[in-house]
């Protein structure tokens, strides 16, 4: 894993202990990164894809953090610089999602998915800028439903993708000069435990999609792969969609 292209860097993936995250992750590792994972229920499964990861040859953490907990966001950060030494590429990947139409939803729902999604995003990008250096990375895993809706439901989610979008933009702006890069990835319809490609909501979404199907968790992570790396250094403000079309 050393002559990878992140070989000597340090990766943090906020809610890397599944899904889209744990693929990051390990891609990450196996292009050379050390990497931090941090989690919130799923402490078995965080302790598994540490175990797989250095199995495979690289270094890993995992760190108990909730995205909604500010608190416990900045203790993961510092813990990531304070076991490896060093950071350089932070990935915005903690997310969650509440389907609900507007009338229906609470404002308890509202709350946690903007804590989590917004909140928690600013909060780690805020305590992470401590550590980075020029040639770091933040990127931030929105979604395609941040520019465009095609189902019901969504509003509050979408607005929190949204403002993900427009914060990368206003972040890359301000952080050109250190030589940080800030873009957003932005994913349709991902196969994962919680929109899974045979699920009740696939058959709405897949219709959305001209290649006519869902993508995979490890699409997702190659682009990330890329963005962090040292191809990318021109690369800013960006949201890049990898969507199978679907905002065509």
């Amino acid at each position: 894993m050393s002559k990878g292209q992140l070989a000597g860097k340090v990766a943090l993936i906020t809610g890397g202990t599944r899904g889209i995250g744990a693929a990051i992750a390990k891609r990450l590792a196996s292009d050379g990164a050390n990497v931090a994972i941090t989690y919130t229920h799923s402490a078995d499964a965080a302790a598994a894809l540490v175990k797989a990861i250095e199995k495979d040859g690289g270094k890993a953490i995992a760190i108990l953090a909730d995205a909604a907990d500010a608190d416990a966001v900045r203790s993961a950060v510092d813990e990531t610089f304070k076991t490896f030494g060093r950071l350089d590429v932070l990935v915005n990947n903690a997310g969650t999602c509440i389907p609900e139409k507007v009338e229906e939803t609470s404002l308890e729902n509202f709350d946690r998915v903007f804590a989590i999604n917004v909140r928690g995003t600013f909060v780690a990008t805020q305590a992470a800028l401590k550590h980075m250096k020029s040639g770091g990375r933040i990127i931030m895993i929105g979604s395609c439903v941040g520019e465009r809706i095609m189902i019901q439901g969504m509003a509050p989610y979408s607005a929190t993708k949204g403002a993900v979008k427009m914060f990368t933009q206003g972040l890359a702006r301000e952080l050109g000069a250190r030589g940080i890069t800030v873009n957003n990835v932005q994913p349709g319809p991902i196969d994962t435990d919680l929109n899974p490609a045979a699920g009740e909501w696939a058959v709405g979404q897949k219709a959305n999609v001209p290649l006519g199907r869902y993508g995979t968790v490890d699409d997702v992570a190659a682009l990330v792969a890329f963005v962090a790396g040292p191809e990318s250094s021109y690369i800013n403000g960006a949201s890049l969609t990898i969507d199978g079309g679907t905002n065509a």
